[in-house]
């Protein structure tokens, strides 16, 4: 029972979260979400990135350990998806990104944070750049067909990953005035990127319900055994290996969605992918999270 207790005080705050986005949406009320997200993911996330890696108390063994996990981890998810999608004679551009990248930014990052506090959150931001990365350049070419390498060096993400993480091996700090700044800033990150998540899932329309499910499913179990293998291979500890298991045991992430619509690569069903996923995740993750704690 106290597993338990524990297990629902963590996820209920992201859920609440999503759901007042959803009801939000569904209630007609205007929300920008082109807008939000570009806030979000131009400026609140990357001060995110940054100040939770400067200020983590993370050995660079573990932080380096846990990025060649995260590496490994995702090239797995990658060709097990697609081995998937040959097998079964689906569209390669619509299902294997979706497969292969999870929300480890909308959910990701509060589940980390709330489940292993600062030190979790710090570790999580590192998969999530992984992630990001990987999404805007192989993640695109498997969308569209091709992609340039420029794109992602345009990505705050990443610079804000490799200055968060010179900083934190350095031992170096922000003035306090200017730290204080980029916290308040990283401190939208969350709450932003869950309200959208919620007006995003009430927005899709989905398609092809049933094979979401067993696609989803599939998701969830690749995600799951990539995600212990890789921290197995790296002998991460407990608590960078939870969170690399956790994102990796994320659903679908609507930026797979967004992907899709853009490449004309079958969005109603990589939108069925996300609205299905994401409401398996209700009763995934806390399951997730009792192995894991």
């Amino acid at each position: 029972m106290e597993i338990a207790l524990t297990v629902l005080a963590i996820v209920a705050p992201v859920f609440l979260l999503s759901s007042a986005g959803f009801v939000w949406a569904k209630a007609g009320y205007d929300y920008p979400t082109a807008f939000v997200t570009r806030i979000a993911m131009s400026l609140a996330v990357p001060c995110l990135i940054f100040t939770a890696l400067m200020q983590a108390e993370i050995a660079l063994a573990t932080l380096g350990a846990l990025t060649l996990a995260s590496l490994l981890a995702y090239v797995a998810v990658i060709a097990l998806s697609w081995g998937l999608v040959a097998a079964v004679r689906l569209d390669r551009a619509a299902y294997v990104a979706p497969l292969a990248f999870g929300n480890t930014g909308n959910l990701g990052l509060p589940l980390a944070l709330f489940a292993f506090g600062e030190t979790g959150l710090g570790l999580a931001v590192v998969v999530f750049a992984v992630m990001a990365v990987l999404t805007f350049t192989v993640g695109i070419w498997l969308v569209a067909g091709g992609t340039s390498p420029g794109r992602a060096l345009r990505e705050p993400m990443l610079w804000a990953t490799l200055l968060g993480g010179l900083f934190l091996s350095m031992g170096w700090q922000t003035p306090e005035w200017l730290t204080r700044s980029l916290s308040l800033m990283g401190q939208m990150a969350i709450p932003l990127m869950l309200v959208t998540l919620g007006v995003a899932v009430a927005r899709l329309k989905a398609g092809r319900i049933g094979r979401a499910v067993w696609m989803s499913s599939a998701k969830l179990a690749l995600g799951l055994v990539a995600g212990v293998i890789a921290g197995r291979a790296f002998g991460l500890e407990p608590v960078a290996f939870g969170v690399l298991v956790l994102q990796m045991a994320t659903p679908v992430a609507v930026t797979s969605y967004l992907l899709a619509e853009r490449y004309n690569a079958d969005p109603d069903a990589v939108a069925g992918l996300v609205m299905v996923s994401t409401l398996m995740s209700v009763a995934t993750l806390p399951i997730t999270l009792s192995f894991l704690l």
